[in-house]
Order: C-alpha cells, then sequence, then structure tokens
C-alpha cells in the first residue's frame, strides 16, 4: 500500500512540468495495471502497511477509481491546454490521493478523515472549472449537504469508540443503539444518494466539467455504497427492524425519477437523474441484508461508475461540437457523427441492462434479493426496470434521429482520443461479465 502512496506523491512535482500530462495518464495507467497484478479476492484485509490494508471489496474500487482517474485525464484536454493545467493535475492526483486512503483504510476515523477531504478536490473542479455561474450554488449545495450529513456520523464514532474501545473495522462487534444507525449511515445515504436527499446531485452534474461529472459518476456516489457495506455487519439486529423503511423509500424514489427522466431536456441532467434511480435499486439491494443483495449493489456500483461515466463523456463530445446540453439543439447526430452513435448506441443499451453488460448481471441479482425481501416490492421493480429501458431509449433516439439543427457551422466526426475513451469505457463493462462468476 506505501508503494502506491509513495508513487502518488512522486507525481506532485510532474504536474507543474509543461507538456508532461500525457506521462501523468501513462503512471495513472501503470500504477492500475501493478494493482491489477495483485488480484486479490480476499474476504480479509490482506497487503497490510501501517493503518492501510485491501481486501476484495477495496480492491474492486481502488481498481475503479485509477481507471476512472486515467479516463479523466484524457476526457480533459480543454481543461489542459487553456485552463490552469497544472493546477487541474494537482487537483486530479489530490483527489486520487484521498480516493486511494479512503478505499484502502481500516480503522474508521482515518476513513471518515478522507471521506470528508476528497470532497474538497471535488469542489474546486467544479467552482474552477465549471462551465456556468450556477456552478457556484451547485458547489455549495454539494459541500453543505455532505458536511451536515457527516457531523452527525463524527458524533457516532466517538459513541463507538467508547462502546468497543476501538476504531478499527476488524474489532467491529454489533451495536444496538437506533440514534447510532441513523447518524453512522445518514452521511451514506446522502452520498449514495437517497430520493428526498439527492437534489446536491444533479445540480452538481450539470454544472461540472467533464472530468468533475465522470468521478462524481464513476467514484464519488461508490464511497457512499462501500461505507453501508462496511459498517451494514456491525448494525444487522437493527437493519432487519429498520432497513424496510429505507428499502420502500428508494424503490419508490427509483420510480419517481424514472419518470421525472423522460421529462428532462437536457442530456447531462438526465443521465445524472438515471445515476439516482439506479442507486436507489442497489441502495434497496443493500437493505435487503442478503448475500444477493450484497453482491448484485457492489456488482451494480462498478458497473454503474463505467456506464454512466461514459454517457457524460458522450454528452460532453456533443456539447463540445454543438456548444449546448439540449435535446432540442443536439438531433440527428447520426448523420454527423455515425461512428459516434454506435457508441452512443451501446452505452445507451448498457445503462437499461441488456446483455452483455455487466449492469444485467447486478440488476438479475438486486431483483432477486428484493422479491426475496418483500413480494410487493414487485410492483416498483418492473416500473423502474421498464422505464430505464425507456429513458434510455429517449436519450439515444433524441439525440441520434431527426431532423439536423440547421445552425450547426462546421463540424468534426471525433478524434482517436474521443472513441479510444468511450472504448475503455464500454470494453471493461462487458468483459466483466465473462468473468462475472468471479465477482459473486
Amino acid at each position: 500500500m506505501m508503494s502506491f502512496i509513495f508513487m502518488m506523491l512522486f507525481i506532485i512535482p510532474l504536474c507543474f512540468l509543461s507538456n508532461f500530462f500525457t506521462i501523468i495518464q501513462f503512471i495513472y495507467l501503470l500504477m492500475f495495471m501493478i494493482f491489477f497484478t495483485k488480484l486479490l479476492l480476499s474476504n480479509f484485509f490482506t497487503i497490510i502497511s501501517y493503518l492501510y490494508g485491501c481486501d476484495y471489496i477495496s480492491y474492486f474500487m481502488i481498481m475503479l477509481s485509477l481507471w476512472i482517474i486515467m479516463l479523466m485525464m484524457m476526457a480533459s484536454n480543454k481543461s489542459i491546454y487553456y485552463f490552469y493545467g497544472d493546477v487541474f493535475s494537482l487537483v486530479i492526483l489530490l483527489l486520487l490521493f484521498s480516493l486511494f486512503l479512503t478505499f484502502s483504510s481500516m480503522n474508521i476515523l482515518i476513513f471518515y478523515i478522507f471521506f470528508e477531504v476528497s470532497l474538497i478536490p471535488t469542489l474546486m473542479l467544479i467552482l474552477g472549472w465549471g462551465y456556468q455561474p450556477e456552478r457556484i450554488q451547485a458547489g455549495i449545495y454539494m459541500f453543505m449537504y455532505t458536511l451536515l450529513g457527516s457531523l452527525p456520523m463524527m458524533i457516532s464514532l466517538f459513541y463507538i469508540n467508547n462502546y468497543i474501545n476501538s476504531l478499527d473495522f476488524s474489532f467491529m462487534m454489533f451495536i444496538n443503539n437506533y440514534y447510532v444507525y441513523i447518524c453512522t449511515i445518514f452521511v451514506f445515504l446522502i452520498k449514495f444518494p437517497m430520493y428526498f436527499i439527492h437534489l446536491w446531485l444533479p445540480k452538481a452534474h450539470v454544472e461540472a466539467p467533464i472530468s468533475g461529472s465522470m468521478i462524481l459518476a464513476g467514484v464519488m456516489l461508490k464511497l457512499g455504497g462501500y461505507g453501508l457495506i462496511r459498517f451494514m455487519k456491525i448494525y444487522i439486529n437493527i437493519g432487519l427492524k429498520l432497513n424496510f423503511t429505507f428499502l420502500v423509500v428508494s424503490l419508490f424514489g427509483g420510480f419517481i425519477i424514472s419518470l421525472i427522466c423522460l421529462r428532462q431536456e437536457d442530456m447531462k441532467s438526465l443521465i445524472a437523474y438515471s445515476s439516482v434511480a439506479h442507486m436507489g435499486l442497489a441502495l434497496a439491494g443493500l437493505m435487503s441484508m442478503n448475500i444477493w443483495g450484497f453482491s448484485g449493489a457492489f456488482i451494480m456500483m462498478i458497473s454503474h461508475g463505467l456506464c454512466s461515466s461514459g454517457l457524460f463523456c458522450l454528452a460532453n463530445i456533443s456539447y463540445e461540437r454543438t456548444h449546448s446540453r439540449s435535446m432540442y439543439l443536439n438531433k440527428g447526430l447520426l448523420n454527423l457523427m455515425p461512428s459516434m452513435s454506435l457508441l452512443w448506441f451501446l452505452l445507451c443499451s448498457s445503462n437499461m441492462a441488456a446483455p452483455p453488460s455487466l449492469n444485467l448481471v447486478g440488476e438479475i441479482l438486486l431483483i432477486n434479493s428484493i422479491v426475496f425481501f418483500s413480494w410487493f416490492t414487485m410492483i416498483s421493480i418492473s416500473f423502474i426496470s421498464f422505464f430505464s429501458g425507456v429513458y434510455s431509449l429517449y436519450l439515444y433516439s433524441q439525440t441520434q434521429h431527426g431532423s439536423m439543427n440547421q445552425g450547426l457551422f462546421s463540424f468534426s466526426l471525433g478524434n482517436i482520443r474521443e472513441y479510444l475513451l468511450l472504448i475503455l469505457h464500454w470494453f471493461p463493462l462487458n468483459i466483466i461479465f465473462l468473468m462475472s462468476d468471479l465477482l459473486i
């Protein structure tokens, strides 16, 4: 673990050298390859150094973080060459550093500290490289939601420390206190985000630059799921009594958000709301407290990270051409960028959990787990699954078909970097499908 931490520390001087952007990208890829070779499929913490270690949940989350960070660098060509490229590289490095330490920490306090630290680089991305003046409001929304949600958790950490005399994940015991349970998981529900406390997410996504949207969709939402996975085992007894409320709210919310998706006219906004719907299903799976739900939510987190990030890239590629995110102005792209339409189709079909995407595996496991919890959940689940297909097709058909915007003066079919970026999103999403038995 320390080797990776030192590797990140030694990238800091490279951020300030001119034209080292591609080299930093390759270093991230190298880190991914080195981490991949460790192949940690252990239930217990291994490769421990100091207070950092890795089990299979951390392993996949760190891999996802490294992969998305590398693709963020690839997607952000504009930011690099025009606006403070060196600071941008540094902010992304800080973000990776905080995410790496969050996922690999074995102590709850350190986990909590870096969970909060990861908020700062994201806020800097939104405020510094966002597009509209509303980015300030979006940044403050995100900051205040997470900060106010995390204060009760800090109090609950003091209680846990007093009760168990340790804050190590390995020494956790069952705790039967309803208030502590609510205080602990509230911040994760905001991050995940659960319906009713999701309002910061669409704002943050729409105002963020492409790199901000990618990291928010790809990794930041997964912090909430990761926290729930880690803490759920302490609160099993309370969870059996209370969790049905969260399950009902997240399923109902998923259905309502799916309907909201259908009346979005902003591409980024639609993709952001679809994230809330997918994560609602994953949250319901976690709250059903069985192994199918756990596996399904875990797989859904990884697959959604790749798929949603890829869709944001596509929306940004269209935005760079037409200078608008409106679906009414981004029509008939099939005539202009036929090769890009294939990637639109592949990622939209993955978003609605069509085979052979990893989303399908996650959704099958989640549906099994939630229906096993109660038969009545069938109604919401069937609506969520149906509407996820509807809004994915709506997004695809609205942007690709129809008459072309006559205001366009000139157009580029897309360059190699953009196609590579999208293929690197889609390829792992469908290749891991073939190895899904490993994940389960």
